[in-house]
């Protein structure tokens, strides 16, 4: 069997910024062993695969190395910009199926406009145990963290500066302490997404940083699910006064990204997300099976 594959930067316009994708054309009807196989291939933290869908225009799988997980912002950006570079899709309106439900995206040539779900609001972690998982002590933290899902969980915590978020190390035994006080197994809630309220260049509003456990690379580049649900978090806690901002993150690793984020409704009750960002497409060529 053989597929087309692109290789796409996404929440950038040029070569190796943002966070790469591998998206596999025709690939959703792969067993999951497969694409998990792939993703550990290339080295990413997750590709995509497409298919038909009966409920949208197109269905999206989403893998890590490790697993299959519901939903993803910036393999989203990458798969709608790989699928508009061979002129499978136009610009204009298009639907995703995913698994955490159908995902709105506007396309403007490599301009995607995703809308990620309304959020979930679930627990608020101890924030010792969060801090220890960034090597950080408690007092970094300046809210109280919690656990936010637009398609996808994690722990949003807000640290105090930018010099703070720079310091932050991954800490796999304070990790573990973390999910077993969230009576989670395994790593089904994803890691605490750090950010600030400060920008990494002058454009920019909030910047964060995704620090992953194995077998995922030590560090996302761009994570455009989690930026969906810190928006969320950030306008629910009254952390912001705009709905309208731009989100940074991956600069510390020579991998700038930024997205232009929109949060629709109140305060109090958010109906979506909406994040933009841009794309370039890498590379292209085939996967052989």
């Amino acid at each position: 069997m053989s597929f087309d594959v692109d290789w796409v930067d996404a929440f950038t316009d040029q070569a190796f910024g943002g966070n790469g994708c591998a998206v596999v054309h025709g690939g959703a009807g792969l067993d999951d062993a497969t694409c998990m196989a792939f993703v550990r291939e290339t080295s990413l933290v997750e590709c995509t695969f497409t298919g038909p869908s009966d409920v949208a225009d197109i269905r999206i799988r989403y893998f890590l190395a490790s697993r299959e997980i519901p939903f993803a912002g910036h393999p989203t950006v990458a798969t709608v910009a790989a699928l508009r570079h061979r002129n499978l899709i136009t610009d204009g309106a298009l639907t995703l199926e995913t698994n955490a439900g159908i995902v709105p995206v506007e396309v403007d040539g490599m301009s995607i406009r995703m809308t990620q779900v309304a959020p979930t609001f679930g627990a608020h972690p101890d924030p010792a145990l969060v801090a220890a998982v960034g090597g950080l002590p408690a007092d970094a933290i300046t809210h109280p963290p919690r656990v936010v899902s637009t398609g996808l969980p994690f722990t949003i915590t807000v640290l105090k500066d930018r010099a703070t978020l720079e310091c932050a190390t991954f800490n796999m035994d304070a990790f573990q302490t973390y999910l077993g006080a969230l009576g989670v197994h395994g790593t089904d809630v994803m890691e605490p997404f750090w950010c600030t309220l400060e920008g990494a260049t002058k454009a920019g509003d909030t910047f964060a940083r995704l620090l992953m456990a194995p077998p995922s690379p030590a560090e996302d580049p761009f994570t455009g699910s989690a930026t969906g649900a810190m928006a969320a978090y950030l306008w629910s806690e009254g952390l912001i006064d705009s709905p309208d901002f731009t989100a940074e993150q991956g600069h510390g690793l020579g991998r700038p990204g930024q997205a232009r984020v929109a949060i629709e409704g109140a305060r109090d009750a958010i109906t979506g997300v909406v994040v933009e960002g841009q794309a370039h497409i890498l590379m292209s060529g085939q996967l052989h099976l």
